[in-house]
């Protein structure tokens, strides 16, 4: 048997009967906690061999007290193997009840919980979340299993063993074990919270063991560009093929402020005539499945004719001829270089763009930049558009020559 469960057979002198015979007992430990049973065997104390937990020789009662004995650890084993197969916890009651043919108490460990919210989750990828929403728990899923085998040296735990201790424990490992950011391990710790809400709401767990963590998302500066940037990106000569229509698709995002997943989707019947009678881009977030609609600028417009024929966007009915998100992010570098811009150039920097320098910073209100960025909240749309010095710059210009205005035309008094 492996050393989780160890059996233990031996005669106990302090048991002895009238004519000096000693019982046999069994012995059972596991998890440092034991049990004994008496097999109703008795020998004289001479004729057992401790070492090998047997009687001497090879007389019939030998033979048959033996024989008795192997049959009790093939039973225990037997025991062992099953609760193993059938992954339950084994302890020290669960075990001795298995073995007594009793019904065990199943106790509800973590891990096939995440499982099973996961496998429910990859089941609605496109009704309600998206592939990228899935893969994040996923990733969460194996960095709990990492926490749990380098923490506790063990496959998995059960619910009624995560503590404080345990959270805390984890987002220690994950700053450092995992060398995570303060934002990313916020994060993964909300997804494990979320299974954690799912034990509570099916009374699994009665007490909720992040109740006590605080922790908060650290306010992250988004790379944004200026107004001279953008005009030096459009105007930039650029004769490679590939690092022309990414710029184009980059700029696009700027003038649109869509991400980039929701860049590739677009396909012409994306387009249609708003109400202002102008086209616009009519499309769902796939992120949050909420609908934005967008005017279309001129930049935008000139972008989506010029690849009005391209040989990708008809093979595969799409608006622009996208690449990979991991090229457009390593060509997006290449023309930061080639530009002279200093910033890190990644694709959502264009929605960020859009929303601060295109939009907020020319006087278009925030609630109307949130409904384009299909945001559900103004909240959200708060930690993409940025008021820029030349924003405020513009509105006291704007404040200055209203009060100069009203000191120019005083109101008259009436007495």
């Amino acid at each position: 048997m492996s050393s989780q469960v160890t059996v233990y057979i031996y005669a106990r002198a302090s048991k002895a009967n009238a004519a000096g015979q000693h019982p046999i007992y069994v012995r059972i430990t596991i998890q440092g906690k034991r049990t004994e049973f008496s097999t109703r065997k008795f020998i004289h104390p001479t004729k057992w061999d401790q070492k090998t937990m047997k009687i001497k020789g090879s007389t019939e009662e030998a033979r048959s007290i033996n024989n008795y004995l192997e049959s009790i650890k093939n039973k225990l084993t037997q025991t062992q193997v099953i609760l193993e197969y059938q992954s339950v916890n084994i302890t020290l009651d669960n075990f001795m009840n298995a073995y007594q043919g009793k019904s065990i108490k199943r106790e509800r460990t973590l891990i096939p919980i995440f499982q099973d919210h996961n496998k429910k989750l990859k089941a609605l990828i496109g009704i309600d979340y998206s592939e990228g929403t899935y893969e994040r728990y996923e990733t969460s899923l194996k960095h709990t299993q990492n926490y749990i085998k380098h923490q506790y040296g063990t496959d998995d735990i059960a619910i009624d063993k995560i503590d404080h201790a345990f959270v805390t424990g984890y987002d220690f490992y994950l700053r450092t074990e995992k060398d995570c950011s303060n934002n990313t391990t916020v994060k993964y710790i909300k997804n494990f919270k979320k299974i954690i809400r799912i034990c509570l709401a099916n009374g699994w767990l009665t007490q909720d063991p992040c109740l006590n963590y605080k922790v908060k998302l650290q306010e992250v500066e988004r790379n944004v560009l200026t107004q001279e940037e953008l005009e030096t990106i459009i105007e930039k000569k650029i004769t490679i093929e590939r690092l022309d229509a990414v710029r184009d698709i980059f700029l696009f995002s700027c003038f649109t402020g869509l991400a980039y997943i929701d860049v590739k989707q677009l396909t012409p019947d994306n387009i249609i005539k708003g109400i202002d009678g102008q086209l616009w881009i009519d499309t769902k977030r796939q992120k949050t499945n909420t609908p934005s609609r967008i005017p279309l600028l001129s930049t935008a417009l000139d972008i989506i004719q010029k690849y009005h024929d391209h040989p990708k966007c008809n093979n595969e009915n799409t608006l622009l001829p996208v690449a990979s998100n991991q090229k457009m992010n390593a060509y997006l570098k290449e023309i930061a270089t080639i530009c002279g811009i200093k910033k890190e150039l990644t694709f959502h920097c264009a929605r960020h763009t859009f929303a601060t320098t295109v939009t907020l910073s020319n006087g278009v209100p925030i609630e109307s930049v949130s409904k384009m960025l299909g945001h559900k909240s103004i909240r959200t749309t708060q930690h993409y558009a940025k008021i820029t010095d030349s924003k405020v710059a513009n509105d006291m210009d704007n404040l200055k020559a209203l009060i100069e205005s009203q000191k120019a035309n005083p109101i008259k008094r009436t007495s």
